[in-house]
C-alpha cells in the first residue's frame, strides 16, 4: 500500500483476526517493499505489534511479464520474506504462502486453478482463508473494549467506538470508564449503523453514553 495509507492500514489492522499481506512478485516492486522504508516490511511489523497472530501471505501479480509464473521467482521471495516475518514475529513455518493473480483470478478459488502455477501444489487463498481456525470469543468474561474514536453527535450524545474484546455489552449496561474513573449507562449499542440487542468479542461497534465528555 501506498505510504498515505498506512492510517487507514492501522485503523483495520487493530480489529481483524487475521491478515493477508499482500506482496507483488513484479521485478523491482517487491525489491521496493522489503527495502529499509518499505511498505511490505513496515506492514508485517504492524500486523504483529496490533495482535493479528494470524497470517497468509499471497504472492501478487504472478501473471506479470517479469515473473511470467515462474516458481523460481515465488521461491526467491518466500525466502526473503520468510526472514523478515520472523523479525517482525511470526513463525515462518506457520505463515502460509500462496501464488495468486489478482488481475486473472488466478489462484484465488478453486474455480481459478490454471496449469500456469502447476508447479504449486498447495491450496488455493481462499482455502487457506477458510482453514484459519476460528478465535476463541471470550463472552464469559468482564468487558473490555478498547476504544478507537469517540464522537460528539447532536440530538444523540457522545459516541464510542471500539471492538469488544472480551464480554459483552448490552443496552441498559452500566459502563465503566478506565482510567478516568466515569461511570454511565449504555443507551444503545450500533454496528454498521444497525442496532445489536449485545455485541460479542470481535464486533467493532459504536455506543452511546450520556454525561460523558467527549475528550
Amino acid at each position: 500500500g501506498h505510504r498515505d495509507f498506512i492510517k487507514n492500514m492501522i485503523t483495520g489492522t487493530s480489529q481483524a483476526d487475521a491478515a493477508v499481506l499482500m506482496i507483488s512478485s513484479q521485478a523491482g516492486e517487491f525489491e521496493a517493499g522489503i527495502a529499509k522504508d518499505g511498505q511490505t516490511r513496515e506492514h508485517a511489523l504492524l500486523s504483529y505489534t496490533l495482535g493479528v497472530k494470524k497470517m497468509v501471505v499471497a504472492v501478487n501479480k504472478m501473471d506479470h511479464p517479469s515473473t511470467n509464473y515462474s516458481e523460481k521467482r515465488f521461491n526467491e521471495i518466500m525466502k526473503e520474506a520468510k526472514n523478515f516475518l520472523k523479525t517482525a514475529g511470526y513463525k515462518p513455518k506457520n505463515v502460509p504462502f500462496v501464488p495468486v493473480s489478482g488481475i486473472t483470478g488466478e489462484n484465488l478459488n478453486v474455480d481459478n486453478k490454471s496449469d500456469k502455477l502447476k508447479w504449486y501444489k498447495g491450496k488455493t487463498l481462499m482455502e487457506t482463508l477458510d482453514e484459519i481456525p476460528d478465535p476463541k470469543r471470550p463472552t464469559d468474561l468482564a468487558l473490555r473494549l478498547p476504544i478507537n474514536d469517540v464522537f460528539k453527535i447532536s440530538g444523540v450524545g457522545t459516541v464510542p467506538v471500539g471492538r469488544v474484546e472480551t464480554g459483552q455489552l448490552k443496552p441498559g449496561m452500566m459502563i465503566y470508564f478506565a482510567p478516568c474513573g466515569l461511570q454511565s449507562e449504555c443507551k444503545k449499542v450500533e454496528m454498521h449503523h444497525q442496532d445489536l440487542p449485545v455485541a460479542n468479542p470481535g464486533d467493532n461497534v459504536g455506543f452511546n453514553v450520556r454525561g460523558i465528555p467527549v475528550n
